[in-house]
């Protein structure tokens, strides 16, 4: 089922108009007109009212939310920050643990290998 009843091209649009200049008349045309076009402003205006109370309504909201996820990322980057400094802190004392074992090995190394020699 197709939804396109107002794509009409310049010759359906005149047979239209045609038809309700037979039914209605000349003089009841500009009166039906009139009608229609106060019918479609206060839709229009009832659809634009509908809108603003909803973004009024919602408009709390919608602040409410922003401001949480403005928390969550500042909470985030805080931790992230957190976290990367400890790992840093960590990194630089396997570096130097790391760096005694090997000194310590080269040097009991060296040891064994003196005590062998002899």
């Amino acid at each position: 089922m197709s939804h396109t009843i107002l794509a009409l091209g310049g010759g359906e649009m005149l047979l239209v108009f045609l038809v309700f200049l037979l039914l209605f008349g000349a003089n009841k045309m500009p009166e039906l007109a009139k009608g229609l076009g106060k019918g479609l402003k206060e839709f229009k205006r009832a659809t634009d009212d509908i809108k603003r109370e909803l973004s009024d309504s919602t408009g709390g909201i919608t602040q409410e939310i922003s401001d949480t996820t403005s928390d969550i990322r500042r909470n985030i980057s805080e931790i992230t920050t957190n976290i990367t400094r400890e790992v840093d802190t960590h990194t630089e004392d396997i570096k130097k643990d790391s760096s005694e074992i090997a000194g310590n090995l080269s040097s009991n190394s060296s040891e064994i290998a003196s005590n062998l020699n002899n």
